[in-house]
């Protein structure tokens, strides 16, 4: 039988068990075994426990991200408190009273002038909050083009700083 260890955690010190199947000197010749046995040491090693890493950078130099989302029919545009995991504030053009407007002037809600009416009423909602600057999350395939572009351009206009 092949030696069989395992290990556990004792207060930071590795205990090791071997578990052995040996045969005696004298009994070898005759295929005499000894009783299967149980051994144990400790091992002076100690385990390192993992470094605390700090905060992320960006929990204290960008807290607030801008995050778009475009659906065939709607614009959707929100800032995130990163700490706080919370919605500082949020545009769409799915909201009941610009969605109603912009059908009673015959406007699309999903093209490039959309999202630029999207930006603007965001920018507002971040001044009325009081959020001076914010930095913008790019997911995979956006680029600062089109509806992306439009929405970024219209929240620094109405004042707020892009990080």
């Amino acid at each position: 039988m092949d030696d069989l260890t395992f290990c556990y955690l004792e207060s930071f010190i590795i205990v090791r068990h071997e578990r052995s199947n040996t045969r005696s000197s004298f009994g070898s010749d005759l295929g005499v075994q000894k009783s299967e046995f149980l051994r144990s040491r400790v091992e002076k090693k100690m385990v390192i426990p993992p470094a605390v890493r700090p905060d992320r950078v960006t929990k204290y130099l960008k807290p607030y991200v801008l995050r778009m989302h475009f659906t065939n029919n709607y614009v959707n545009a929100q800032v995130v408190h990163t700490p706080t995991a919370t919605v500082a504030a949020s545009a769409s053009t799915h909201e009941k009273g610009l969605r109603l407007a912009m059908v009673e002037a015959k406007e699309n809600t999903r093209d490039v002038a959309a999202a630029a009416k999207i930006g603007k009423l965001l920018g507002e909602r971040l001044q009325a909050k009081g959020v001076p600057a914010i930095s913008v999350f790019f997911k995979r395939e956006q680029r600062y083009h089109g509806k992306v572009k439009a929405v970024i351009d219209s929240v620094r206009e109405a004042g707020i700083e892009l990080v």
